[in-house]
């Protein structure tokens, strides 16, 4: 099947194509329903459990040799391999070592885990039992984690007694006591991975030690469940009041999942693909552990960075040595590589005949460095865009369906299954190559999100202001050719003198300056105008005098967008403050040129990054 073909089936006939997808999968009762359109439920009638179809099926056809999973930790200095067979018995005892502290079908169980291979076994167990799980991202700050505890209300906090990051180890567990003293909701049982870095302190009649109960623990079954029960509950960053916890069911999902592997990413049973991401986060769930594992594929989990790990060589030097197929990481990584590796020397040095495709997804991929990662690796290096409500990929060049066409500044073209239009503010749709709002038309393809926790109201709003349609917050054009573009979210365009900007746009055209390694662009209040554009540069370190570049960048901007878009002033900084899984945090920018009052969220990456941009900043303007 080619991309064609499959678009025109997934609109023509999407109870057929979907139905036909669900075939990849080992149902305990095979749905006779696709879609149930009155309550939006997707394989309504099914049921199936989402462990066995990523770990039992594949033993029981003879793959229990393969290997299923891949731990590479530069920081600790560890590396540890598990074969399917091996996943089956680590993943039944781990369901079994939950089933023991009482958590029961339907039951949540929140995983505050660093990235290491018990993390995994927790995920997999939970899915096993029926329980839901909800994973938080290790480190988290403890009133954030409170907030999360009190709103799904776990009987289960799995934890590790720290998490490793270069040149420091943070405690988990006095950040995760310091939560449940802060919640409403008391869970019934802490079990607590002891990781021989920092022994963590147990508290009485509360706290299990995890390999002690892992060891005593029986082996479970799998538990068909409906392919309507929720799989997980998982909270979007930069969450502020009640946090919002996308819900994802169990079939609807692993059909999208597996449907993805082969037909975006173009991986199938026995390639390695490596999701560089964290579990805390979307691509973690969909991309590290059941998309990779649904296919029968060998999976890396990496507890490092892309630089300082030892060093920018290590994605290269992984790739060579597990002859890695697919790569998937952010942006933000290979501009941190970059920087630290301009002229690509690590590249040279590793053997990447295995690697067949980059994916890039997080945020968007500005052409220049797409252009600069693609001509070092010579292969396809494809950005792609979804969120953490939709679960898998919308908007990409399906490898796996034999597209290569990319256009660089563009995400691709619509996934079959997803149906996009731009409308303007008075919801008339655009005319091809005109900015407006990205809508996805109802309804949303399997995977993607059918409820938020305990929160219908503020579910309904993500359909509200464009009837029929979903709204993704982002700023979007489609071309002639269906190519979507997106060009930040809708609060980043900017009203000049009565002109919308994107600043994506403007991002771009930085972006392109030989001595540019990242960017970001927001719009500054401007008593003449409402607002003007103020870009913040991080350069090449052997950048040398900024001010030509200043000069430089400012004559960009007028020539390609115009006049209007000149900025405002163009800053030159040591860094961008982040959140951990890579998004520049522009809302922040936005409050420092703007004088307001800065809100620091929990899920930035490095606070101190704001404390050393406000210094500089500060002592610039002095000057």
């Amino acid at each position: 099947m080619n991309y064609q073909a499959a678009i025109e089936q997934a609109r023509r006939d999407p109870e057929g194509f979907w139905l036909e997808a669900a075939r990849s999968l080992d149902w305990a009762a095979f749905p006779d329903c696709a879609h149930a359109r009155d309550d939006d439920l997707w394989f309504p009638d099914g049921s199936v459990n989402l462990c066995h179809n990523a770990v039992d099926r594949h033993v029981a056809e003879g793959r229990g040799d393969q290997q299923a999973l891949i731990h590479e930790s530069p920081i600790s200095g560890r590396a540890a391999t598990f074969t399917y067979r091996e996943l089956l018995t680590q993943v039944a005892k781990t369901a079994g070592m939950l089933s023991g502290a009482g958590v029961k079908r339907g039951d949540r169980v929140v995983i505050y885990m660093p990235m290491v291979p018990e993390a995994v076994f927790a995920m997999l167990a939970c899915a096993r039992i029926g329980a839901v799980h909800s994973v938080v991202f290790g480190g988290f700050a403890a009133p954030e984690l409170a907030k999360r505890i009190d709103d799904c209300r776990p009987v289960c906090v799995l934890t590790a007694s720290c998490g490793l990051e270069p040149g420091r180890t943070i405690a988990y567990k006095p950040l995760l006591d310091s939560a449940i003293g802060q919640c409403r909701h008391k869970p019934d049982t802490v079990i607590v991975l002891q990781r021989p870095e920092l022994r963590a302190e147990l508290t009485p009649n509360r706290d299990i030690d995890w390999q002690a109960a892992h060891d005593a623990a029986d082996p479970v079954d799998c538990v068909p469940v409906k392919s309507t029960d929720p799989l997980y509950i998982l909270y979007t960053s930069g969450t502020t009041g009640t946090p919002k916890g996308v819900v994802r069911d169990t079939g609807g999902y692993a059909t999208a999942l597996a449907w993805s592997m082969a037909h975006v990413y173009g991986v199938s049973t026995g390639d390695v693909y490596w999701a560089a991401s964290d579990i805390g986060w979307v691509v973690g769930h969909s991309y590290i552990v059941y998309g990779p594992l649904l296919a029968g594929c060998t999976t890396i989990l990496f507890e490092g960075k892309p630089v300082g790990t030892p060093d920018a060589g290590i994605f290269w030097r992984l790739i060579d040595r597990h002859r890695v197929k697919v790569l998937f990481t952010a942006p933000t990584a290979i501009r941190a590589i970059r920087r630290a590796d301009p002229d690509g020397a690590f590249i040279a040095k590793s053997d990447l005949s295995s690697l067949q495709a980059l994916f890039l997804a997080g945020e968007r991929a500005d052409p220049d460095t797409l252009n600069w990662i693609a001509e070092l690796l010579d292969r396809p290096v494809i950005d792609h865009w979804w969120q953490t409500e939709i679960g898998w990929p919308a908007i990409a060049t399906c490898h796996g369906l034999g597209e290569s066409e990319i256009r660089p500044g563009s995400a691709g073209r619509a996934v079959p299954g997803f149906r996009f239009s731009v409308q303007d503010d008075n919801h008339r749709k655009v005319a091809p190559g005109t900015v407006g709002n990205l809508l996805i038309e109802q309804p949303l393809p399997p995977g993607a999100f059918r409820a938020l926790w305990n929160n219908p109201e503020r579910f309904a709003e993500g359909f509200a202001d464009f009837p029929g349609h979903y709204t993704s917050g982002d700023a979007g054009m489609i071309d002639r050719d269906g190519f979507i573009h997106i060009m930040g979210r809708t609060d980043d365009i900017i009203n000049v003198a009565g002109h919308r900007l994107s600043t994506g746009q403007m991002e771009e055209v930085v972006a392109a300056h030989p001595q540019v390694v990242e960017c970001a662009v927001v719009g500054a209040a401007d008593a003449l105008k409402g607002e003007m554009a103020v870009a913040f540069v991080v350069t090449r370190r052997d950048g040398g005098d900024p001010d030509p570049v200043r000069k430089e960048l400012i004559a960009s901007m007028r020539e390609n967008i115009g006049p209007i878009a000149s900025p405002r002033s163009v800053w030159f900084v040591d860094g961008l403050p982040k959140t951990r899984s890579g998004k520049i945090l522009r809302n922040l920018l936005r409050s420092i040129v703007n004088g307001e009052e800065i809100v620091v969220p929990q899920t930035i990456e490095d606070p101190s990054v704001i404390e050393a941009l406000a210094a500089q900043l500060a002592k610039t303007s002095a000057g």
